[in-house]
């Protein structure tokens, strides 16, 4: 399975409870905090609901 890169560029303050816990769910809870993880649908759609606050990397 293909894994992807997320890193956190921008911050949660003034963000809906919903978007933090997606955050929080993801595993990024600072600034710049970047994690690996598996390119499923469920963590695509986490992605995408936050993707105005994190940069997303495909890994060979």
């Amino acid at each position: 399975m293909k894994k992807i890169k997320v890193t956190q560029v921008k911050s949660v303050i003034d963000r809906s409870e919903r978007q933090k816990r997606t955050m929080i769910a993801l595993g990024l809870k600072k600034m710049n905090a970047t994690v690996e993880v598996e390119a499923t649908p469920q963590v695509l759609g986490m992605v995408n609901k936050v993707s105005h606050l994190v940069r997303v990397e495909e890994l060979a």
